[in-house]
């Protein structure tokens, strides 16, 4: 698989083994794996996060497999997931600190063009959420809303 924006191929990675059943070694149930999330966004973790204490701290390979929704699924299902989806959060707080870079050194081309990728990146995902009912479709990007919603 080729890189969007460079001419480089991507790199082979590592697959998940295919389970059929699932490991009787997790130490938690279905309900305390959904209990334990809920608790953790609560605590204001990411989902991302959520996913890596789950694995680190409790032994959960894998929440999907374990309870048959993602983590996200479950936060919606609880009213707890976030309005603006996580991935488009990160790529806004990385746009807006490119852009204050980019105010101190106004002739950092590289960085420039950093700006544009990543807020090219940021306009397909929009359009994306909009079209699968996670954005309402009146919502717009902009840097400094962008700004305003990172703080």
């Amino acid at each position: 698989m080729g890189r969007i924006h460079a001419r480089r191929r991507g790199k082979s990675g590592s697959h998940r083994p295919l389970r059929t059943d699932k490991p009787d070694w997790v130490p938690l149930s279905e309900e305390e794996i959904v209990a334990k999330v809920i608790e953790l966004a609560k605590e204001g973790h990411s989902q991302a996060m959520i996913g890596t204490i789950l694995r680190d701290q409790y032994g959960v390979p894998d929440v999907k497999f374990m309870t048959g929704k993602s983590i996200g699924r479950i936060l919606a299902e609880n009213n707890l997931a976030p309005q603006i989806p996580e991935d488009l959060m990160a790529l806004m707080r990385k746009a807006v600190r490119i852009n204050n870079h980019l105010q101190n050194h106004p002739k950092d081309l590289g960085n420039k063009r950093g700006l544009q990728l990543v807020e090219a990146k940021i306009r397909r995902l929009i359009k994306y959420y909009k079209r699968v009912g996670k954005l309402p479709e009146d919502w717009k990007y902009s840097i400094k809303e962008a700004e305003l919603l990172v703080r």
